[in-house]
């Protein structure tokens, strides 16, 4: 007999996820909902055959005023890097990165709890809003800034340190992908205060990115980088003479 799955909670977890967060930066929205979200959770826990789920509800709720204090921070990251922002509530309201970054955070803390398989589907559900893909798995410390976003990916043994800033196209990603290597740093570290530019790809566990470096776009590194590095592609551009006006 085929073996049922409860696939349908791809749903309820959306939908839990979009409120959360609501209630994250609503405080009206955070007592109007509380009770549903600590009931949806528990229904949740419970089709994954988690038995503790009122213990891991407090304790998750518990970590929310601090998930709250640190979100604040990046945002403020947000506003102080981004030239095209107008205002924190814009930030809040109407940008991708900052949407990616609070459901990794909410997620993250679960995933710190041990609880099975929804931190995945929360980042999943954001991944599919954003293009933004980052495992619930990865440290990621505060002021953390995500310009445009689209195609970024964070792997779960990621560590991102204070103040990075990371763009579009960016792959923090591992050089083999093997089961046997589960329990293993995969993904590397970036120190504190470094930016890495759009469709830049960082590989290996082993791989350390050093305090204050920019990581220009477009390079591959599998190699780590001392700190206060520039590192940059070089490309070449041959432009073709014209012969009587016309492009040879």
């Amino acid at each position: 007999m085929t073996k049922s799955y409860n696939v349908c909670l791809k749903d309820t977890v959306k939908t839990f996820t979009k409120r959360l967060f609501y209630a994250l930066f609503d405080e009206e929205q955070a007592k109007d909902r509380e009770a549903y979200l600590k009931k949806t959770f528990l229904k949740i826990l419970s089709k994954l055959s988690v038995e503790d789920g009122e213990e891991k509800w407090k304790a998750f709720k518990s970590e929310l005023p601090e998930i709250r204090r640190v979100l604040d921070l990046d945002a403020i990251a947000f506003e102080c890097n981004d030239p095209a922002s107008h205002s924190l509530e814009e930030i809040y309201m109407a940008y991708p990165g900052f949407h990616a970054i609070s459901i990794y955070r909410l997620s993250h803390a679960l995933y710190n709890l041990n609880v099975p398989i929804l931190p995945r589907m929360m980042s999943e559900y954001i991944h599919g809003i954003t293009g933004i893909d980052i495992h619930p798995g990865a440290t990621i410390d505060e002021s953390f800034y995500i310009d445009h976003g689209t195609g970024i990916v964070i792997g779960e043994t990621s560590i991102i340190k204070k103040n990075v800033k990371i763009y579009q196209g960016v792959t923090l990603g591992g050089l083999q992908v093997s089961k046997d290597l589960a329990s293993t740093k995969r993904h590397p570290t970036i120190e504190e205060n470094v930016t890495i530019y759009a469709n830049a790809t960082i590989l290996g566990g082993d791989i350390v990115i050093g305090a204050n470096s920019i990581i220009g776009a477009n390079v591959w590194i599998t190699q780590s980088v001392p700190e206060n590095s520039l590192v940059t592609y070089q490309t070449e551009i041959k432009i073709r003479p014209r012969k009587n006006g016309i492009r040879a």
